[in-house]
């Protein structure tokens, strides 16, 4: 399998993994060699008014239960993200992020960011926006208020 880039980069919070999580992840092992993936650690989910359900480790664990399945044997560094940009604003080696509609203005910040310290801007892979049944946007935050499930149902 040839890749675009050697070190691809995602992020977010992670609580319940759902199918938009599932696809960004997806899409950053198909771009990339490797993967780094940064999970907003609890006190900075708390931060941005995150009401998560899941501690940190659980989080954590969960995404590397699904990543061994799908991609075993595939490299991936996870890292504890305590500020929107964690590694991606002082890892020169990064080459792209793959953000939603929602966190694209972010990954346009990192690259101003990056460049004002002279490192190559990020490529850029933008996800279309996945949708539960209801045709609404799938979030965390839409599941833990008990509306969808994790596979984007219906909870009736």
């Amino acid at each position: 399998m040839s890749f675009k880039c050697k070190k691809v980069a995602v992020g977010g919070t992670f609580d319940h993994l759902h199918i938009g999580h599932k696809a960004l992840l997806k899409t950053a092992f198909e771009s990339g060699e490797s993967a780094l993936i940064g999970v907003s650690s609890d006190d900075f989910a708390k931060k941005l008014g995150k009401g998560l359900d899941q501690k940190f480790e659980v989080r954590v664990k969960r995404l590397k239960n699904f990543l061994d399945s799908i991609f075993p044997n595939r490299r991936y560094e996870i890292h504890s993200l305590n500020d929107h940009f964690g590694p991606i604003i002082i890892d020169k080696n990064i080459d792209a992020i793959v953000v939603s509609e929602e966190t694209l203005s972010r990954a346009n910040e990192a690259n101003e960011l990056r460049k004002a310290k002279g490192f190559k801007p990020l490529k850029v892979i933008l996800i279309d926006t996945v949708f539960a049944d209801d045709r609404l946007p799938l979030s965390s935050t839409r599941i833990r208020n008990k509306e969808i499930d994790e596979e984007g149902h219906k909870i009736r």
